[in-house]
């Protein structure tokens, strides 16, 4: 053999063999072989691998509870804060007890639930655990998370599933942030694929109708809408009507909150849900009443007075975030015994939170013990 001939053969062997190795590094990088378990792994049982899509949802509930904590932070700042300055003291004396009922009677969360946390710590702490301020804030704590829990628990959950359309009826009184409510709702539900529709119920306020009109049109959701000052119940109906007709998932009502006189505005809501039931026997299949925080202790009257009224089935507490008056939750929930179905931590449509009783407790008594 010439020696081109075999310089041609080695070459092409070379080039054979350099290509086979690339192609092999490239296989093992694609699928690389499966590491085997070391016995340290198999002695440790509490060593889990977190799946990629469970990494990218711990973030988003880190953020959650951070912004609920910060939405509450002038609440902290009120009896809370009260509260953990006499705690904090280097001598705890016998004197705690009447101090202690002092400032639970003058913060925003009502005399009935004043009285229900100061008697959980007085009959639940003996004399010398009353100067451990840690065993203090726990009695407080939990009897906190029970009266929330209790409300849930009776209140059930909503379902949206019940009936199509569902029929969710808002009440309020002006201000308190009702129509926001509906148009945060609305973007909710539409953004879980629910098809949405909105009845303008508050024909007696001008700028009602307008504000849910802009609310609706982020959401993708249509309103039904009637003249100004017109009959709010036959604008309801028409939207019950034209849900069921058009395959709607959720009706949402809004409904007038004029305080011009208390019967008057309770007879019109009355009359409203009497004209659901003619349009859709089974509805309204939930009643919110929307409520602002800033109110204190006026927020839980004005609970009383709706549930006189109304049958209400849930509650929506705004404006929280503005507010040093949030455990206003707790005299709301003790009082009606209804459950609160969301809280206004912010502006933005995903700062209307779907509310849970441990969550919230944590939030609001954060850093008050060292157990916490």
């Amino acid at each position: 053999m010439n020696q081109p001939v075999m310089y041609g053969i080695v070459a092409a062997a070379v080039v054979f063999v350099v290509l086979l190795t690339i192609v092999l590094l490239r296989r093992s990088r694609r699928a690389p072989l499966a590491r085997p378990e070391t016995e340290g792994e198999k002695a440790r049982p509490d060593l889990k691998l977190v799946p990629p899509e469970a990494e990218s949802k711990q973030p988003v509930a880190v953020e959650k509870r951070k912004a609920l904590k910060e939405g509450l932070e002038k609440t902290r700042g009120g009896f809370i804060s009260r509260i953990g300055s006499l705690l904090g003291k280097k001598q705890i004396d016998a004197g705690l007890i009447d101090q202690l009922e002092e400032i639970l009677f003058t913060a925003d969360i009502g005399a009935k639930t004043s009285s229900k946390l100061f008697e959980a710590v007085r009959s639940s702490l003996s004399r010398n655990e009353l100067k451990d301020a840690d065993a203090v804030w726990t009695v407080i704590r939990k009897e906190s998370e029970h009266i929330l829990a209790e409300a849930q628990t009776l209140g059930g959950k909503v379902d949206l599933g019940r009936a199509k359309p569902f029929v969710l009826l808002t009440i309020g009184v002006n201000g308190a942030g009702k129509t926001t409510t509906i148009g945060k709702l609305a973007a909710k539900w539409a953004g879980a694929g629910k098809k949405v529709l909105l009845a303008a119920g508050d024909t007696f306020r001008a700028a009602a109708t307008e504000q849910l009109e802009i609310w609706g049109q982020r959401a993708g959701a249509p309103v039904v809408k009637g003249k100004e000052g017109g009959d709010p119940s036959s604008v309801i109906f028409d939207a019950i009507k034209r849900g069921e007709a058009e395959g709607y998932d959720i009706v949402i009502a809004d409904t007038a909150g004029r305080l011009h006189t208390k019967t008057n505005l309770m007879e019109e809501l009355q009359k409203v849900r009497r004209v659901v039931q003619k349009a859709m026997p089974s509805a309204p299949h939930e009643t919110f009443l929307v409520l602002d925080a800033t109110n204190g202790q006026n927020a839980i009257a004005q609970a009383v007075m709706f549930k006189q009224a109304m049958d209400i089935t849930g509650i929506v507490l705004t404006k929280l975030d503005g507010t040093a008056k949030g455990g206003v939750i707790l005299g709301i929930c003790d009082e009606l015994k209804v459950p609160v179905r969301f809280v206004g931590i912010g502006e933005k449509v995903d700062d209307l939170r779907e509310f849970d009783p441990k969550e919230f407790v944590d939030a609001l008594y954060e850093n008050t013990e060292s157990a916490a």
